[in-house]
């Protein structure tokens, strides 16, 4: 049995790869034509799939996704061929979980304000008076200050996708004490940490009642442009809206006007329709929303998670085992 790897492969990394693949024959193609003429023997690939590639591939039974996305991985061809597609999902869990409660922690304890103020040299409580300092305010100013500020715990977030990423994000939720609501088409098992699980029926119910909505969805073909006008309407005007899953799922005209018209708190955002977002976009203005540029998954264990992945998966195929994340190439997940 053969697996073709391209584009190739650093020799550090190809070194593990064979050290898993046992008997398996790897190929470290040195160039398209070179991965071209390998893939009519090929029995597994790993590495950029293309149209090119996948018409020799007579014998072809897996294929390894070096992305957890596959929006821009599937194409027709693929789709329809009778090989078994996994990809990385499951790499991003813990490091996207804390992104997204940097993002909440921030909004409640209002710190993406205070940030501002900070940059001005302005000592100035949000909620309270600037010319007072937090030691001479009296009882009502105090209150004042206290509704600007949110107690977690008084909080209901709702998670929209429960896979690995969402099952983490509601553990964090958990040992915060909010009370966790989420969406999945398909999960139907309710995770630790999760109060009240749903299928997509449940996701107006979930919208009207969180003050926190996370999407943690991948792009399919169901959730492209879920979020719209309607769905923004349906969330409080206190609500902030957090979306790590992919920018694709939000119509960003949408939830400009949504923030325009105050029908949000705010926003915090990794992900958008349009990447980069483009300069003259209002959002870089708006003092409610957090802007990072599709980081939310960096971290120094990536890529060591990654290469295992694929070591344990080539490991399986060689000795005819299951392999892990196998994706429904229809459902693009």
């Amino acid at each position: 049995m053969k697996l073709v790897i391209f584009p190739t492969m650093d020799s550090s990394r190809l070194a593990e790869v064979q050290l898993a693949a046992g008997s398996l024959q790897v190929v470290n193609a040195k160039n398209e034509q070179h991965a071209i003429e390998e893939m009519a023997t090929a029995d597994a690939f790993f590495g950029k799939l293309t149209p090119a590639l996948l018409a020799p591939a007579g014998q072809l039974k897996w294929v390894q996704s070096p992305t957890a996305s596959l929006e821009h991985y599937l194409f027709p061809e693929l789709v329809t061929h009778p090989c078994i597609l996994t990809n990385m999902r499951g790499l991003f869990y813990d490091v996207i979980a804390d992104h997204v409660f940097g993002y909440i922690l921030m909004f409640a304890r209002r710190l993406h304000l205070y940030l501002r103020q900070q940059i001005d040299g302005r000592w100035q409580p949000i909620g309270g008076e600037e010319e007072r300092s937090t030691f001479s305010l009296g009882p009502s100013h105090v209150s004042g200050m206290d509704r600007a500020h949110v107690h977690m715990s008084d909080c209901t977030l709702g998670i929209i996708g429960l896979g690995s990423i969402g099952a983490e994000i509601a553990l964090r939720g958990a040992a915060f004490s909010m009370t966790v609501l989420a969406v999945d088409p398909s999960v139907t098992t309710c995770p630790d940490g999760v109060h009240q699980l749903g299928d997509m029926s449940k996701l107006d119910e979930l919208l009207q009642d969180s003050d926190f909505v996370v999407i943690a969805a991948p792009h399919t073909p169901d959730t492209e442009g879920m979020f719209g006008a309607r769905e923004f309407s349906l969330m409080k005007n206190s609500a902030f809206l957090v979306n790590i899953g992919r920018g694709a799922i939000v119509q960003l005209d949408a939830l400009v006007l949504a923030l325009e018209r105050g029908q949000l708190a705010g926003a915090g955002l990794d992900v958008f329709e349009t990447e980069p977002l483009p300069p003259e976009n209002s959002l870089w203005q708006m003092p409610n929303v957090l802007i990072t540029p599709h980081v939310a998954a960096c971290s120094p264990h990536i890529a060591t998670r990654h290469l295992e992945t694929l070591c344990h998966n080539v490991r399986q195929f060689s000795e005819g085992l299951p392999l892990i994340n196998v994706a429904n190439k229809e459902k693009w997940y």
